[in-house]
């Protein structure tokens, strides 16, 4: 749906169901808060958590929802999941910052995806009322806040996988930037 049509903004349409008629039909997501950040420019910020390590940032959680954070200091990371607000269109084949060859988008972490989510794990570093401090953050300040939850290794970790072309990439993670 274009920005235009809209009606308010704190809630971001994302086309996955469908509709009687069997077409797209939006789902509305509300941010639970905003990313504090210090990189207010796309350009030389870090293109995964990786690369940003020791980069803190902040969670300012809404109001109405600061009950939810009943228990969140206990884990040491917490996956973020939220929009990528500046994100204008899509591609289904892009070139990623740790390659040179087109790759299709869901073979990367590229964010002009169809749905523009982006998914990051953080670090906990403290929480305080209805902010939390994190850091390894590696995304744009004024973000959108979706979703938190906690990162359990038990659900989460999968150590014998295999990861197609990043594999020859990994190890440049840590210099990469946009």
């Amino acid at each position: 749906m274009p920005a235009s049509k809209v009606k308010d903004p704190a809630v971001i349409p994302i086309s996955r169901t469908v509709n009687d008629r069997g077409d797209p039909a939006p789902i509305p997501f509300t941010p639970i808060g905003i990313i504090r950040t210090p990189f207010s420019d796309p350009a030389g910020m870090p293109v995964q958590p990786a690369g940003a390590a020791g980069v803190r940032g902040t969670l300012s959680i809404n109001d109405e929802y600061r009950a939810g954070l009943r228990d969140i200091g206990g884990f040491s990371r917490l996956i973020l999941i939220y929009a990528f607000h500046r994100i204008t269109g899509h591609a289904l084949e892009v070139v990623p910052y740790l390659d040179t060859v087109p790759h299709g988008i869901f073979a990367t972490r590229a964010p002009k995806r169809p749905n523009a989510i982006g998914l990051s794990i953080v670090r906990l570093v403290s929480v305080h009322d209805h902010e939390l401090v994190v850091e390894d953050v590696d995304i744009l300040d004024g973000t959108p806040l979706l979703d938190i939850k906690p990162y359990v290794p038990a659900f989460d970790c999968f150590p014998d996988v295999k990861t197609g072309w990043y594999g020859d990439c990994s190890s440049r993670v840590l210099d990469a930037r946009s």
